[in-house]
């Protein structure tokens, strides 16, 4: 049964005309809607008693009150989801695959000793944000609302274990091209030097630590000019892990489609998981494998490998155009509109996202 929702309105929403302002080019992640929605947890009595949600609402989205003694600002008890609702030609308003967002959410959550969200109920946080803040949902070409469901520690106190206290809460951002402007090709950088996450760690969850884990690497790789920084598993001869953010595929010339294995370090990712889907209703030849670095390498030089993308719910598909290993690099081949695998797929995910596109495998779902 879902639970009930009060509902606090915004008494001071942001105006019409700077709605429409901010629309007109978003960014990413720089606007919040004027709600939030906010549910907390409390263990019960005795060390081992369950807990329970309550207080769901919605109200105005604004700064959270913490104490300087709130478990997450000590042990970053926390994890986070990201999904799009996109606005349809009918002014209808869906998003892609939210169950499947709820699942990870709940994956993440028992590796991080924080409660589970009925499905139900993350669905429902969805549904009552969009429908509040409808009007910003934007519905330009490739725009979309950010959705941003996370969940941290808020109890007030220094000790080491896990919370008894948790607050749920869901904002969300107009969106427009994650990387701004026209699609193009992505560079990246090889880090050395740094781990995203370890074998037995949090990789396979979509936790706040292991993006500040990234951070660095990020800066190395802005440094040499490039867009994105590429992690590698030394203990498996250097196979390809992910991005910053982003999986990572490889089209050979034989038609195959391959990602790496998912071995506990990698975030599955919703998109990931869709393009191997699509990849699959084309007849491809889908594997999830370890690829090493030199194996990359190797394959563009052959001609072997025909194209290299990254993928996941803020950039949906991006060809990845040059790898950058300290002094050497070398480019991935060059993608064109008709003839590109990831260019065709990006094209049927956001047809499928912006209902323009037929929904073969019910991934859709109605928020307003």
């Amino acid at each position: 049964m879902t639970m009930e929702f009060a509902v606090h309105p915004q008494l001071s929403p942001v105006s019409e005309e700077r709605r429409r302002a901010i629309l007109a080019d978003p960014g990413f992640g720089q606007h919040f809607t004027d709600h939030m929605v906010s549910i907390d947890w409390t263990r019960g009595d005795g060390p081992h008693s369950g807990g329970s949600w309550h207080d769901a609402r919605i109200e105005p989205f604004g700064p959270l009150s913490l104490s300087p003694a709130t478990a997450v600002l000590h042990y970053a008890q926390e994890i986070f989801e990201g999904l799009k609702a996109y606005r349809h030609p009918d002014g209808t308003v869906w998003t892609f695959r939210p169950q499947a967002n709820a699942a990870r959410l709940n994956r993440s959550a028992r590796r991080l000793a924080l409660p589970e969200l009925p499905e139900e109920d993350f669905l429902e946080s969805l549904r009552l944000l969009v429908s509040t803040d409808v009007a910003w949902v934007p519905d330009g070409e490739g725009q979309s609302l950010y959705l941003r469901p996370f969940m941290y520690a808020s109890e007030a106190f220094l000790g080491v274990r896990p919370a008894n206290e948790i607050a749920y809460k869901v904002i969300a951002s107009p969106a427009g091209n994650y990387f701004g402007g026209e699609l193009k090709p992505v560079s990246i950088w090889v880090s050395r030097d740094y781990a995203r996450a370890g074998h037995g760690g949090t990789g396979a969850a979509k936790f706040g630590g292991n993006y500040a884990a990234s951070l660095a690497a990020q800066l190395e790789a802005s440094a040499q000019g490039c867009d994105q920084v590429l992690f590698l598993d030394p203990v498996r001869d250097n196979a390809v892990e992910e991005l910053g953010g982003m999986n990572v595929f490889f089209v050979f010339r034989d038609g195959t489609l391959v990602t790496p294995e998912l071995t506990g370090t990698i975030l599955e990712g919703v998109t990931r998981s869709s393009v191997l889907q699509l990849g699959r209703d084309r007849g491809m030849d889908v594997v999830e494998r370890r690829i090493t670095l030199q194996e990359w390498r190797d394959g563009v030089a052959s001609g072997e490998i025909t194209e290299v993308f990254a993928c996941g719910t803020a950039a949906v598909i991006t060809p990845i155009g040059r790898l950058v290993d300290g002094e050497e690099h070398f480019d991935s081949p060059a993608v064109t509109a008709g003839d590109s695998v990831a260019l065709d797929i990006r094209r049927e995910l956001l047809d499928l996202q912006t209902g323009h596109g037929e929904d073969r495998h019910g991934w859709l779902h109605r928020l307003a």
